[in-house]
């Protein structure tokens, strides 16, 4: 698939945490979705970034951890493949973890900005997580740290142990939400209704400044 007119660059950047039994052929069929879209026939073809300076998509059999600092281009229908890549990624994570997906306008430039035009930049921001719970602590922890990295410029940090725990509040009341549903969807005796499946990934859109390449 050639991608060389494409609207986009896309940026995928994010580490996430494998379980120990988790090799390197298991990621082959995993990241799947990011390798075949680029066009390449294999993981190891399709790791290396638009970028030289890039590292591209690595992992550390050590620490068991993918990570991913790698562009390619692209146009919108790369989207389809971030589902895939969440539901993959979810059979193989160790722990909840976030990954940023962000979209630079390959086509936009200098006199789009001085005739006003607006680029079509857009950020995705996606959790993958072994459980439901462990996306929503993944999920917790990036709150916590945007809130307190904002609310810093104004208060001491010791200070803030109320903000924390009014967030953990109500991660708390969403986690009782969650349970409640997945009893409701259980089976109850022969014929009963099935049991319901939770979160893969969580969408979110806005502008971020760009990667430094």
């Amino acid at each position: 698939m050639s991608h060389e007119d494409a609207a986009f660059e896309i940026h995928v950047h994010g580490d996430v945490k494998l379980r120990d039994d988790v090799g390197f052929e298991h990621l082959q069929d995993a990241l799947k979705p990011l390798w075949k879209y680029a066009g390449a026939r294999s993981l190891a073809e399709g790791a290396v970034s638009l970028y030289e300076d890039e590292p591209g998509i690595r992992f550390d059999p050590h620490q068991h951890l993918l990570q991913m600092c790698w562009t390619l281009r692209g146009d919108e229908d790369f989207r389809q493949q971030l589902d895939d890549l969440c539901m993959n990624l979810n059979e193989l994570s160790a722990l909840g973890a976030q990954m940023e997906v962000t979209f630079y306008d390959a086509q936009y430039d200098e006199e789009d900005e001085e005739r006003g035009r607006e680029s079509r930049d857009d950020f995705v921001l996606l959790f993958v997580g072994p459980t439901p719970e462990a996306i929503m602590q993944a999920q917790r922890n990036l709150l916590v740290e945007d809130v307190v990295a904002l609310m810093e410029r104004h208060f001491d940090g010791s200070e803030l142990g109320g903000v924390v725990a009014e967030i953990d509040k109500l991660f708390e009341g969403r986690f009782d939400a969650l349970v409640n549903s997945l009893e409701l969807g259980k089976p109850r005796g022969p014929g009963g209704a099935g049991g319901g499946n939770g979160p893969s990934s969580g969408h979110g859109s806005g502008r971020r400044p760009r990667h430094l390449h």
